[in-house]
């Protein structure tokens, strides 16, 4: 059977490395760039959190590069949407582009979400009880039916399942799904952006799966999962016999 990869929406024959998954400190890890553009647009990326909106001159004065050096990591910046101009007047020559941070550009400095996210669920579960942390991923996994239910509608199982992809795709999940020899489809996740809630609170695991089953209404059965020593998480989607 020939396998489908999507990352982005795009097909490929392989597992792509996502251009932008990196945080700043391992910037251009995809071996594409030489090491000093690399360190270069590192700290113009770096000098534009800490000081917020700079003009080429400001940054070619700091990093004592030349001007025309800089235009040409500022123009690779705002190429991949990590860096965006915003034209300003000023009080004397013409207005000048001040060069800042994209939402994009965010992900790739260190995040620590998952710490506060566990000890909020931690102190929930010990105010009252694992119940109602139970019925918190429930809700969440109501809410993401609720959120995707529609773009199932009117689709084969096989749409359903590379529909399910790109939604998982979108939210960071780099699916492979493929067909086997029992003509079951096999989808499979190479990374879980919520793993170490998911290695704490198995109810993760659990509401996916509950997810998954619903929006392609049939039977999926999960044979591996990361946040249990595998990995990748795998999905076996078997179609529905016909009564």
């Amino acid at each position: 059977m020939i396998g489908r990869l999507r990352y982005n929406g795009r097909k490929a024959g392989h597992c792509p490395i996502p251009k932008h998954s990196f945080n700043v400190q391992g910037f251009g890890g995809g071996g594409i760039l030489d090491n000093q553009d690399t360190s270069t647009r590192r700290k113009i990326l770096t000098m534009l959190k800490l000081r917020g909106k700079l003009s080429v001159a400001d940054i070619a004065k700091e990093l004592e590069i030349t001007e025309m050096a800089i235009r040409r990591h500022i123009n690779t910046l705002e190429r991949d949407g990590l860096i965006a101009p915003q034209l300003v007047r000023q009080a004397m020559g013409r207005p000048a582009n001040l060069y800042g941070l994209t939402e994009l550009s965010d992900d790739l400095f260190p995040k620590k979400y998952h710490h506060l996210t566990l000890e909020l669920l931690g102190e929930l579960e010990e105010v009252d009880g694992s119940e109602r942390v139970d019925k918190l991923f429930q809700g969440r996994q109501a809410r993401l039916y609720d959120k995707y239910s529609r773009r199932m509608e009117g689709k084969s199982l096989e749409e359903k399942v590379d529909e399910l992809a790109d939604i998982q795709n979108t939210n960071g999940y780099m699916v492979h799904w493929d067909r086997d020899d029992d003509g079951n489809y096999v989808l499979q996740e190479h990374n879980c952006p919520i793993f170490q809630v998911a290695n704490q609170y198995q109810q993760a695991c659990q509401c996916e799966l509950a997810l998954f089953r619903s929006l392609l209404q049939t039977e999926v059965q999960r044979t591996e999962c990361l946040a249990k020593g595998g990995e990748k998480c795998v999905y076996v989607i078997r179609k529905a016999e016909k009564a």
